[in-house]
């Protein structure tokens, strides 16, 4: 064989002997290197996890609020509804003509002329008594008329200035709410 055709071989101590004297470090496995890395890892992972719970309980808790938010808008829309429903009510019942009509239901009378006390205990005026308006007499019904004439046209027994409202009749009844 030549010397060409002869391939060097070398063994491990050679290797070692030749590789320190070139200055480079033998290649040893470093002991816990993938060791090492697993505790970095689980942080990340439990870091990642983390955010992610706190993320879902934070939208959970925004949710909760939008919901109970529109329920009290909900509630808050009843209760302006029926506030302003009452408000109608007493207005109705506060009018001036509806104060009339109840009074005369419950048999008052306008009072007369007032009587005045002042503060040297002078007084001012005269009493008298209230008396009750006499009752509007009822109409009588017209008579049938015959074949060939027409009925007379109806006139009412006391004229009714214009700009006043009309006293309401035997057939309307005043606006009462419900449960009264």
């Amino acid at each position: 064989m030549t010397k060409a055709g002869k391939v060097a071989t070398l063994t491990r101590g050679q290797a070692a002997r030749i590789g320190r004297a070139l200055g480079a470090r033998p290649a040893r496995p470093r002991p816990g290197g993938q060791a090492a890395r697993m505790p970095f890892v689980l942080l990340v992972v439990a870091l990642l996890a983390g955010g992610l719970i706190s993320l879902l309980l934070l939208n959970s808790a925004l949710n909760e609020g939008s919901f109970q938010l529109s329920r009290l808008k909900k509630e808050t829309t009843a209760l302006t509804d029926e506030e302003q429903a009452l408000q109608r009510d007493v207005d109705a019942h506060s009018a001036p003509d509806a104060l009339q009509r109840r009074a005369r239901e419950l048999g008052l009378v306008p009072g007369g002329s007032p009587v005045f006390i002042g503060p040297d205990g002078k007084v001012a005026g005269s009493a008298s008594a209230a008396e009750a308006p006499p009752s509007p007499t009822p109409t009588p019904p017209p008579a049938p008329a015959g074949p060939g004439q027409s009925p007379a046209p109806a006139v009412p027994s006391q004229p009714v200035p214009s700009g006043a409202p009309a006293a309401p009749g035997p057939t309307q009844q005043p606006n009462q709410p419900p449960g009264r």
